[in-house]
């Protein structure tokens, strides 16, 4: 009899016991899932996007956004890092900049959020293209002086891009959107 109820004992510390783990297990999967597929934090290294962010800042990268626009912020894969650029010209546009303006499909187009930065005069023929074929972005840097961008790396495949931001999480001074 003693050895059934210690038996019974120890199914019950067992039970117990997974009644209590399954909740945070459960939580842990969740998170895990969420950082993988929908949000996770990334921190800006270096200067290449100022003056719309900053060094250290940490943002929410969107993993689930997988439809670039022109100017969207995207992070990338390159050579084993992380960039974080802005979109400029798209699949099957062409892009130049004359006269620190920015030219798509010989178009001007505004570049609202530059704040007086300057942008040498480019021509995507410069990188061998006469347009950005499918499934590519041309991306560039806010801190045109400072920053490794499609100038210098070429074109970026959609498949390197994780995904868009346009929240900042820290400082908490600039929590929220810097879109707006």
């Amino acid at each position: 009899m003693e050895l059934e109820e210690a038996k019974e004992s120890k199914k019950d510390k067992i039970n117990k016991f997974f009644k209590a783990t399954i909740p945070y297990i459960i939580i842990v999967i969740v998170v895990a899932l969420i950082r993988t597929f929908i949000v996770t934090p990334v921190q800006v290294e270096g200067l290449s996007m100022y003056s719309t962010l900053d060094d250290k800042e940490i943002l929410l990268l969107k993993k689930y956004d997988k439809s670039y626009d022109r100017f969207d912020i995207v992070v990338f894969n390159y050579n084993g890092t992380k960039l974080i650029k802005r979109v400029i010209g798209l699949p099957g546009e062409t892009v130049s900049y004359k006269d620190n303006e920015l030219y798509i499909n010989d178009k001007y187009v505004d570049e609202y959020f530059l704040n007086g930065q300057e942008t040498y005069d480019f021509d995507l023929e410069e990188l061998g293209y006469d347009k950005i074929p499918k499934g590519y972005y041309f991306v560039m840097g806010d801190n045109r002086d400072n920053s490794t961008d499609s100038r210098i790396i070429g074109l970026v495949p959609a498949y390197e891009i994780e995904g868009t931001t346009n929240f900042a999480i820290f400082p908490f001074d600039r929590f929220g959107n810097f879109n707006e």
